[in-house]
């Protein structure tokens, strides 16, 4: 079927194929989203979409302000005890939406729960839990002992939900993913899948009701119909707002456009493998010197995106802002590449999503054209996400690209599960989709996981930064950024944050 271009969808008025539905969220606000929600279980999935609901209708040990500092939630107040402990000093009075208390007893059920494979996204991290007690007979006191050292568990707990142990264990879970009952400061009043989850407001949160009373989220995965629910007033919010349309929205006086740097960094990765081209390093530097990322970001991003020499981002600890990107040289792409034995180039199939990153087909398409330039024939293997992050994880591509931000803010943590060597038993290189392995790289990474001061393991993974960077281990291309369309007659104050979550106890009105 052919495609029709996105700007000529709303030329033809795909627009007014929408019904305003204002009187529907005249009390709240509806917010439209890139992806569906998959399920209700809290830790069963650890996408995005998913996690910024659940931080509505549940919460964690702790959670991350609208600026991405941690700060106590369920747990008022946490320590490391040693290489091995964490301390945690729960909060008193805090109730379930279901009229339940909160107690050590729903800590220690949640962190057994995420690691049940069935059950849980977060089973790696569930793994690295020894055992949780409470304290001397403190029932307010909880432990965390963890198998191996893990400087980043304290960062994770925002994402980790703690769910109330007697109606969980009473009921089946297939009725827990679909009727979800936390602390949050928002309670499920409905969810049809593929349409939208309908919130309302918990009015004895432990912080105070919130100000927003009802909110709805709307998934609207494709261009043109996320440009039509903000532009026809079927939602307030329009995150992940299509590139190809800023400037119709920026011409629009009812709506205003925010935008903001964005922690996903987009990058390509190739195996190492004995036998591959990416065995030798000349032809990993020949690669990276190939590709023309400004072009890519100026024609395919239309601007909207800034170059990556580096997976993390500076909000992450680990970032090394020494880094630079390697410069487009064609030239000694193709040096290099008669230097490793290819002087006519190679061929290969890139693998990658087509409806996962922004214009992620197109970023393909481009790599590949670029790579053709200097003799490198490239396949291009695009599918669905849900199909093509399948055979990522069982490490299927040669080359392949992924996007990335790390929602622990550690690099250590993204390198384990992104590049370290691949072992099943530790829970290493979960995503290292081309079964990428460098045991210098592995050895600096276990290092910093047992350097228990902070500033010494920043230190540590900077150095892992720069090694990495020299054996070319990743092919960074760019960060995203964020934007989101906010129409202006509610008068509402959105800020959007680093995480990408839509937390709504943290949307105020303007005055």
């Amino acid at each position: 079927m052919r495609k029709i271009p996105f700007l000529t969808l709303l030329a033809a008025g795909a627009i007014a194929s929408f019904t305003p539905l204002t009187n529907v969220h005249a009390a709240g606000i509806s917010v439209g989203v890139p992806a569906d929600v998959q399920t209700m279980e809290p830790n069963g999935a650890s996408t995005d979409s998913n996690l910024s609901v659940m931080a509505n209708i549940f919460d964690g040990l702790l959670q991350r302000d609208a600026s991405g500092k941690l700060i106590p939630a369920l747990a008022e107040s946490w320590e490391r005890v040693d290489a091995l402990t964490w301390r945690f000093k729960l909060r008193q009075g805090v109730k379930f939406q279901n009229g339940n208390d909160f107690t050590a007893d729903d800590v220690i059920f949640s962190f057994k729960r995420i690691a049940t494979p069935e059950l849980s996204a977060f089973v790696n991290f569930g793994k690295q839990i020894e055992s949780v007690t409470t304290v001397d007979g403190d029932p307010w006191t909880v432990e965390v002992k963890t198998v191996v050292p893990v400087p980043f568990f304290d960062q994770n707990l925002h994402q980790i939900f703690m769910m109330d142990k007697e109606s969980t264990e009473n009921r089946k879970p297939g009725d827990v993913g679909q009727h979800p009952i936390g602390t949050g400061a928002y309670s499920l009043a409905e969810w049809v899948k593929g349409s939208h989850v309908k919130l309302k407001a918990n009015p004895n949160y432990w912080e105070g009701a919130p100000e927003i009373k009802e909110a709805t989220i709307r998934p609207a995965v494709e261009g043109s119909t996320a440009m039509a629910s903000i532009m026809s007033g079927t939602v307030d919010v329009l995150q992940g707002v299509p590139v190809e349309g800023v400037k119709v929205l920026e011409k629009n006086p009812k709506l205003t456009l925010v935008k903001r740097p964005a922690r996903r960094a987009i990058f390509l990765g190739l195996t190492n493998a004995k036998g591959k081209p990416g065995a030798d390093l000349r032809v990993r530097e020949a690669i990276a010197h190939a590709i023309n990322e400004e072009k890519i970001i100026q024609k395919v991003m239309f601007g909207f995106a800034a170059p990556a020499a580096q997976v993390s981002d500076p909000a992450t600890v680990g970032y090394n802002p020494a880094i630079k990107r390697a410069k487009y040289d064609p030239e000694l792409s193709r040096k290099l590449l008669a230097e490793a034995g290819y002087p006519n180039g190679f061929d290969i199939t890139l693998s990658g999503p087509n409806n996962r990153y922004v214009n992620d087909e197109k970023i393909l398409a481009a790599v590949a054209a670029d790579l053709a330039k200097v003799g490198i024939k490239v396949k291009v293997d695009a599918k669905p996400k849900s199909i093509i992050f399948d055979e990522y994880k069982q490490h299927k591509p040669e080359f392949y690209l992924l996007g990335w931000f790390d929602g622990s803010y550690d690099f250590g943590r993204s390198f384990a599960k992104l590049l370290h060597t691949y072992d099943e038993t530790k829970g290493t290189g979960t995503w290292n989709a081309a079964n990428y392995s460098n045991p210098e790289l592995d050895a600096i990474a276990e290092k910093a996981s047992n350097t228990i001061d902070p500033k010494e393991r920043a230190k540590v993974l900077q150095e892992l930064g720069v090694k990495l960077q020299d054996a070319f281990g990743f092919i960074p291309l760019h960060y995203q950024m964020d934007l989101y369309a906010i129409t202006n007659a509610k008068g509402f104050d959105f800020k959007p944050r680093p995480d990408t979550w839509i937390v709504f106890k943290q949307i105020g009105k303007k005055g």
